[in-house]
């Protein structure tokens, strides 16, 4: 007896309410063991965008945002581009075909959904929390497709004629997701993580349209929109819905449930059959310890040093309004303070002021009539606390490895071996961080070729690449057709002998160019049965080496000269080695590849070269054809063809007249026979008469 949980929908097989309480509890748990890194990432995100208090940001060192704009160009600036290799380099045509195919998808599907804004949130993320992840999804449009065709059930009871349909459109959607919309299980490490999920908004529209019957259940257990802790969030999260996205990899299923509500939306296998099983890649982690996945923000590292800059800002900027020309006089005399006052007015560059009583004035000290404050002893102050606070920034960048190289700074006095040996060990703490946002990216790619191995057509992979392979039904028919036209010119031979006539010359069938091509290339056929049963197994998706980060322009343009200075050396050495020995033209054809492989631009020349070296050494092998005879040769050989000929005209008609001869020859002896016979006849029939 079969069982009933394999014969059931997911839905038929999990009670909902059940099913929705448990992951209910699962998601709160979760959050309880992420809540002090997501208060903390909070509290960092308001500091990066001067949210605190709009008073004191104003008198706050922006070092967590000088910091982070430095980093964000050092670990990320460009797209990454995608690269399918095969496996094991061998010369396979399908497997090459399958490869450029898969390539050419994955860069239309980066340019189709903005992988660059995608990877630049998530570097965002990982730069300010340690922590951005990314989320996959597969779409396809459809359109009714009536075959006019009338099925019949196993019975033989004719059915309705029932619509089929066919994929118009079919997509990767590739969605960043939030560092607080991310969830997964608590473990020590990744391969431990048992179930993913991602909080998605929804408005009204989305969510009646997706979960038809689910509203019943948001308004029943009063779940609805999380209506947030400040005025933005309240009005981001006005009029929509916050729906989690679970998929379980222990149990096999997805999960849909609203946040807040007990009662599960959706219950159903998952949409893509991957080989992690996750749609999303390992999160873009900073730093992590080996006890937990709960990372830890590099601005923690370095907060205190920023609360000391915070400090001594506000106190320079106090005592920068101290510095202010504050004056005491005495008050009594009515003659000398107006004089005094107009004279210290600060619109009164030069001035000549009269004072009537001068000996009152004199008596007094003159200059000495007025004292200031000290302000020489504030601008000391104000200095002491600069150089406090410069001391605390160069702590900073030596906790965060930001090096004067990395932010340009640097002194003209340095040599240029100085600042070149700088540049390469300067940035050398920032390489795990542009190796982590390296494999990230490389991750998401890798994802995505999967699921358009598994999942797309054969027409839209042609499409989407401008690549047009033949069908196995077009390769056999053209086949086909050069077949008939081989039996043809064989026929057209045989009738040609049986007439007498000497045969013509056998010459191959004339093959059109784009038949030719079509026969040489392999079909899509085979390309899209190899993806679907190696899938990317037998394939390598990479992307190129620093390609997620700013080029060195210099940089590149000596490994291109290197290059092609590399390719015209060999290619002068083995053309005069190929011509002494032809032999080793292969081995050299397997040197020049394994040389250009480890250039950048060589990767785009490899087909190329592999079909150039491929012809060269089929060349090499082949017997080489005689010499072209020369014009007195020629002469001799046109005058022994015409008397080859002759003879060959004489010899059939002595032939003929032969056959001729010996028919009259044959003729007479029957005519001589046959009147032989008849005389006989006749002698019989005398003697019988006479008696």
């Amino acid at each position: 007896m079969q069982d009933e949980a394999t014969t059931l929908a997911p839905e038929e097989q999990y009670d909902l309410a059940k099913v929705g309480a448990h992951w209910q509890q699962e998601i709160e748990r979760a959050q309880r063991y992420f809540k002090s890194w997501v208060d903390r990432c909070t509290k960092i995100e308001k500091i990066y965008l001067q949210q605190n208090d709009q008073q004191s940001a104003k008198r706050r060192f922006p070092m967590l945002w000088a910091n982070v704009s430095v980093l964000q160009p050092a670990v990320y600036a460009r797209v990454p581009q995608p690269v399918v290799e095969r496996r094991f380099k061998d010369s396979q045509p399908v497997a090459r075909m399958a490869s450029e195919l898969v390539e050419r998808n994955l860069a239309y599907t980066a340019d189709d959904a903005d992988l660059d804004s995608v990877m630049r949130s998530v570097r965002d993320d990982f730069l300010l929390c340690a922590r951005g992840s990314v989320w996959l999804r597969y779409e396809a449009d459809f359109e009714p497709l009536d075959m006019g065709v009338e099925p019949s059930d196993p019975a033989g009871t004719a059915t309705a004629a029932s619509p089929m349909e066919q994929i118009t459109d079919e997509r990767i959607c590739i969605d960043y997701v939030h560092w607080s919309d991310f969830l997964h299980s608590p473990a020590r490490r990744w391969k431990d993580v048992t179930w993913v999920a991602r909080r998605v908004p929804m408005t009204d529209g989305e969510f009646d349209k997706r979960f038809p019957e689910g509203r019943a259940y948001v308004a029943a257990d009063g779940a609805g929109s999380n209506h947030g802790t400040n005025q933005t969030e309240r009005a981001q999260n006005e009029g929509k819905v916050y729906v989690w996205e679970i998929w379980c990899k222990s149990e096999d299923y997805t999960v849909w449930i609203a946040d807040g509500c007990p009662t599960a939306l959706e219950v159903s296998e998952p949409p893509l059959k991957l080989k992690g099983f996750w749609p999303c890649p390992r999160p873009a982690f900073g730093t992590m310890s080996t006890s937990s996945l709960i990372p830890v923000p590099d601005y923690v590292y370095y907060q205190q040093q920023c609360d000391e800059i915070d400090l001594l800002t506000k106190r320079i900027n106090k005592l920068t309004d101290q510095l202010r020309l504050k004056i005491f006089y005495p008050s009594g005399d009515g003659s000398v303070s107006p004089a005094i006052e107009k004279a210290m007015r600060p619109e009164n560059d030069t001035v000549m002021v009269p004072i009537p009583e001068w000996a009152a004035f004199t008596d007094k000290g003159g200059s000495k009539a007025i004292v200031t404050l000290p302000i020489d002893d504030v601008q000391k102050v104000i200095v002491a606390c600069i150089e406090a606070r410069k001391q605390l920034i160069e702590d900073v960048y030596q906790i965060t490895g930001i090096s004067d190289i990395v932010r340009g700074d640097t002194q003209a006095s340095e040599t240029a071996t100085a600042q070149r040996i700088k540049s390469q060990w300067g940035s050398i703490r920032i390489r795990d961080r542009q190796s982590e946002l390296a494999r990230f990216a490389r991750d998401i790619v890798a994802l995505a070729g999967e699921v358009i191995c598994d999942q797309f057509q054969p027409e839209t992979l042609m499409l989407i690449s401008g690549i047009q392979l033949p069908t196995m039904q077009q390769k056999q028919m053209a086949q086909m057709q050069m077949q008939q036209a081989q039996m043809g010119a064989q026929q057209a031979a045989m009738r040609a002998q049986q007439m007498g006539q000497p045969a013509p010359p056998q010459q191959p069938p004339q093959v059109p160019p784009e038949v030719q091509q079509m026969m040489q290339q392999p079909t899509i056929d085979e390309v899209t049965q190899l993806l679907r049963n190696d899938s990317i197994r037998g394939f390598r998706i990479d992307i190129e080496t620093d390609s997620t980060i700013e080029p060195d322009e210099d940089a590149e343009k000596q490994r291109r000269m290197e290059f092609v200075q590399m390719v015209g050396g060999f290619m002068q050495q083995a053309g005069a080695i190929a011509q002494q020995t032809p032999m080793l033209v292969p081995v050299m054809v397997e040197t020049l590849l394994f040389a250009a492989r480890g250039f950048r631009a060589g990767r785009q020349l490899e087909n190329t070269l592999e079909q150039v070296g491929a012809q060269l050494a089929q060349a090499a092998t082949a017997p080489k054809a005689p010499p072209e005879p020369t014009p007195e040769q020629m002469i001799d050989l046109k005058t022994t063809q015409v008397k080859a000929q002759a003879e060959a005209m004489k010899a059939q008609t002595g032939l003929a007249q032969a056959q001729i001869e010996h028919r009259t020859t044959i003729e007479q002896a029957r005519s001589d026979m046959a009147a032989q016979a008849m005389e006989q006849a006749r002698n019989q029939q005398q003697p019988g008469a006479m008696q």
